[in-house]
């Protein structure tokens, strides 16, 4: 099992699309995959693994296995909108399950390449959301 902690703008998995930088540019192990994945413009912790089971158990809905994600947002989110999340909200691609959604203090993370954007007249928040 590897631990890591994938960057902003890479791919995650081993083989790219040419264009972006994939998972196999930061780990020479062979026969390792994602348990799960973080989109492109997502960073954090993905946990690679050469065990079916356990990329299962990880990844498949069935599990109802619980991730926690941070994320940054503009403006101080309203009870009503947490409570949207609470309750489910229907993106482009269908409904959203019921997540767990706390606001949080900012957390003290590494340097990111490209910082994230920083606007002295928008406020933003962050928020710890919770899903199975």
């Amino acid at each position: 099992m590897i631990l890591l902690n994938k960057p902003y703008g890479v791919l995650c998995q081993f083989t790219g699309d040419g264009a972006r930088p994939a998972l196999k540019e930061f780990v020479d192990v062979p026969h390792v995959y994602p348990a799960g994945r973080l989109d492109t413009d997502s960073e954090g912790l993905v946990v690679l693994t050469a065990d079916g089971a356990l990329q299962a158990r990880i990844a498949h809905p069935k599990h109802k296995l619980e991730k926690t994600y941070w994320v940054q947002v503009e403006g101080a989110p309203r009870p009503e909108q947490l409570d949207r999340l609470r309750s489910g909200v229907v993106l482009n691609d269908g409904p959203t399950l019921p997540a767990q959604a706390e606001v949080m203090s900012a957390p003290d993370l590494w340097p990111r390449d490209p910082p994230v954007r920083f606007r002295k007249t928008v406020p933003d928040a962050w928020l710890a959301l919770t899903i199975a």
